[in-house]
């Protein structure tokens, strides 16, 4: 495999707070969250155990976001091929087939070089027969979808429930159940973008992408559970979830942003609204995490913040759909002058780390991110995706770390 990828994610409390789309929020406060509470100052007995970053946490999170890419990845997919973009769909189809070589050798490095291939086989069987039902629905060709429904549900599913469950332990039945669920939810986001049921669409690409985690979880556990020597440690700890949870909604962010980037630089705005809403909601998850643990303060404060970078990246966007070079230089501004001191500070600050490593983690994510935007605004299709996978990849530089010392901090909160 090219790298272990080492995210996962548990569920955080959804936000109440409904970020208006694309509206810019102004940051003037300098006040940032810290915890001063004396259950909170010192290390107990309980939480001095919370590693997370054992082997077999970093297994836990490197199949969850192994299989979070491949749901969105799949998405991007069917959305060019039944868009009629066909450099688009050809270029996430490389990086989907890539992402499951990624796992089979996951699963290879387990079970071994036959347990590969046959996963291998699979697995791109059931991105083909997901190809072969896009490309049905957009011909409105009833004998492609129903052959592929077919396929997937009485070859796949059970294929590849008997081969987890097989290798894992697991019961049959709870595989086959959580393999049927993420085919249902994927096909629900496909017939949804075929109808052009968008604001459907948008909201049913969060459920099928969460469901992913229901897979992802008992599968990894199970299988740092079989080889405790090859992956020590406790998958299952609350600081563990923790770190799942934040590196899972990260990759979720840069996914759903570069997804409404391409809709506005192809000037899709249908497509365009509910992606704005869907990632605002994204954001506002991540800001009920930071308001649970460093109180509701902390949580609007990271929202205004969080909320502007947005705006200020649907700012440069506009700018290159239009052509309009003080747009370009004004999101640029924001982004790097406003955007990137204000969040370092206020990460660094709540979680204790160096600034100078927040600051340089943070431009690392908007460099990245800018250049997917750049390469869709240029059309260079092969290169936008496969600068959003970096992109994405890179998401968990910030929340490893950034979760790890929050757990350090806050003991108590993960006891």
């Amino acid at each position: 495999m090219k790298r272990l990828i080492k995210p996962l994610a548990v569920t955080l409390a959804a936000g109440t707070v409904l970020l208006a789309a694309c509206a810019k929020s102004s940051t003037t406060s300098s006040s940032s969250p810290s915890a001063t509470s004396p259950a909170s100052s010192s290390l107990s007995a309980t939480a001095a155990t919370l590693v997370t970053d054992s082997k077999a946490a970093d297994l836990r999170t490197s199949v969850n976001l192994l299989f979070g890419q491949h749901l969105d990845e799949a998405i991007k997919a069917v959305d060019a091929a039944l868009g009629g973009r066909s450099a688009e769909f050809t270029a996430y189809g490389d990086i989907l087939n890539t992402n499951g070589t990624d796992i089979g050798a996951l699963i290879g490095q387990v079970y071994g070089a036959d347990a590969q291939t046959k996963f291998n086989g699979i697995w791109s069987a059931h991105n083909a027969d997901f190809v072969e039902y896009t490309q049905g629905l957009a011909a409105k060709d009833m004998g492609k979808q129903t052959d592929a429904v077919n396929k997937l549900t009485t070859v796949y599913i059970p294929q590849f429930s008997a081969l987890i469950a097989g290798a894992t332990g697991l019961p049959t039945a709870t595989v086959t159940d959580l393999t049927t669920m993420h085919i249902t939810t994927t096909k629900a986001v496909v017939d949804d973008i075929a109808a052009k049921s968008y604001d459907k669409a948008a909201t049913d690409l969060r459920t099928a992408t969460a469901h992913m985690q229901k897979l992802a979880d008992p599968v990894a556990e199970a299988i740092a559970a079989q080889h405790p020597d090859t992956f020590p440690g406790d998958p299952k700890n609350k600081g563990v979830d923790f770190r799942v949870a934040l590196d899972n909604l990260l990759q979720e962010h840069l996914f759903l942003a570069t997804s409404a980037t391409g809709d506005a630089l192809a000037g899709n705005s249908a497509e365009f609204t509910p992606l704005g809403a869907a990632l605002n909601a994204n954001g506002t998850d991540l800001g009920s995490a930071i308001g649970g643990l460093f109180g509701s303060d902390a949580g609007t404060q990271f929202n205004a913040i969080w909320s502007a970078h947005n705006a200020d990246f649907v700012e440069y966007t506009t700018g290159l759909a239009t052509n309009d070079k003080t747009k370009q230089d004004d999101g640029v501004k924001q982004l790097t002058t406003v955007y990137i001191p204000q969040f370092s500070k206020f990460i660094a600050d709540a979680s204790g780390l160096p600034l100078d490593a927040v600051t340089g983690l943070v431009t690392d994510h908007i460099t990245t991110t800018k250049a997917v935007v750049d390469d869709q605004a240029a059309k260079k299709q092969p290169d936008a995706a496969k600068a959003d996978l970096m992109a994405a990849q890179h998401m968990q530089k910030i929340g490893d770390p950034l979760a790890k010392a929050i757990v350090a901090k806050l003991p108590a909160k993960f006891s």
